[in-house]
């Protein structure tokens, strides 16, 4: 998992691939963190993108380096139930704590990827697994 964080946070922003109700739909993220061996992600309960994953938790995140790589993380989006991630993901960036808090009401909704695919794929050449 750590290949995978490593690759997110060189990327910066990366896109994540929904499905809503047959059509496709991809946004940009970039919260992120490595957590009790896993790949964990942010997003609101507010929010299309969580909607979306809960009605279809099939996803894909696209991330891509400045040294012509880029990677395809597909599998299956599983909403983490221990608040003790979410926390950890607002101490990680602290500003959010504008957006997610008691008196917004919006809460951040973490999670992970299972039975997952992860490659690396250079523009010009053949993908290399990266779990």
């Amino acid at each position: 998992m750590s290949r995978i964080n490593d690759y997110l946070s060189e990327a910066g922003v990366f896109f994540l691939a929904t499905n809503d109700g047959g059509q496709p739909r991809c946004r940009p993220l970039g919260a992120h963190m490595e957590m009790d061996g896993k790949v964990i992600f942010g997003v609101g309960d507010f929010k299309n993108v969580y909607r979306q994953l809960i009605a279809e938790p099939r996803c894909e995140i696209v991330a891509a380096k400045k040294d012509g790589h880029w990677m395809r993380y597909t599998g299956k989006a599983v909403f983490e139930t221990d608040p003790k991630y979410s926390e950890a993901m607002l101490d990680g960036a602290p500003n959010l704590r504008n957006i997610y808090n008691e008196q917004t009401g919006n809460r951040m909704m973490c999670f992970h990827i299972e039975d997952a695919t992860a490659e690396d794929i250079a523009v010009m050449g053949e993908g290399e697994s990266l779990l």
